[in-house]
């Protein structure tokens, strides 16, 4: 018979897997709080390993998907995930000697900054087309540096700061910015919890359990991407709210 925290964590990897198809990130932004404040994990850092390893699988399952319904920018996609791969690397080793009560904060600041950043930028209905290029590949390739160090850092896919980040670098649609961001926060969820899993801060069956409920989840959260990408700045705003609502969240908890 299951306990009552592996319930949660199927619940919880479900809602992670629904938001992180839907909008290209989240997962780890619903995933590290659900760890600590729905599931019961007492670590900070393992809750962060724990999610970067779930996320890790949930976007690479949710890029097939995505790949499937022609979402995904591959050229412009993997540029970005190579260079971010290295910021991964680097960021995470920076946030397991950072006081996880401090990354916390910081992490929901950085969330409203990447909501602001989205709600301003213009929407675009087509865009898949955009070509990785001499002109646009150094833009993607600082960007996903950029990222790539805040994704490791704060222990996240990182897909809540892809999708403007692409979008701003390349040009792309948000639907497809949102399906070639999971390239990225499949690597770097992958390259920070291989990083945690070294010290130990991985909870392996929690972290099965999250992607067994992901899986339900982002069949869902693709299909309903897709349908709200028809609508002008629809995407753009279920993407800031989600955002916007967890990082108040986080604020709150970690200062009460």
């Amino acid at each position: 018979m299951m306990a009552p925290s592996d319930v949660l964590s199927l619940f919880s990897g479900a809602a992670v897997g629904l938001v992180l198809a839907l909008i290209g990130g989240g997962g780890s932004i619903l995933a590290t709080p659900a760890l600590l404040y729905v599931v019961g994990v007492t670590n900070p850092h393992i809750a962060i390993g724990t999610s970067a390893l779930a996320v890790s699988v949930n976007a690479f399952i949710n890029l097939i998907i995505h790949s499937r319904r022609g979402n995904v920018n591959w050229p412009c996609a993997l540029a970005f995930a190579a260079a971010g791969i290295v910021g991964a690397a680097i960021g995470a080793e920076l946030g397991k000697l950072t006081d996880a009560q401090i990354l916390l904060p910081l992490f929901a600041l950085v969330m409203i900054a990447a909501g602001l950043r989205m709600l301003n930028t213009p929407a675009k209905v087509s865009g898949g087309e955009v070509a990785l290029s001499l002109d646009n590949a150094p833009r993607i390739a600082g960007a996903g540096l950029a990222v790539g160090g805040l994704s490791g850092f704060f222990g996240i896919g990182g897909g809540f700061l892809i999708v403007p980040g692409l979008m701003a670098a390349s040009g792309m649609a948000m639907l497809h910015a949102v399906g070639s961001s999971l390239v990225s926060v499949g690597a770097f969820g992958a390259t920070t919890a291989a990083s945690y899993a070294t010290d130990g801060l991985v909870d392996w069956r929690v972290a099965g359990l999250f992607v067994a409920g992901g899986i339900i989840g982002g069949l869902v959260g693709a299909s309903l991407s897709s349908r709200l990408a028809t609508h002008k700045n629809a995407l753009q705003r279920v993407f800031a709210a989600i955002v916007f609502t967890t990082a108040v969240y986080m604020l709150w908890r970690s200062f009460s």
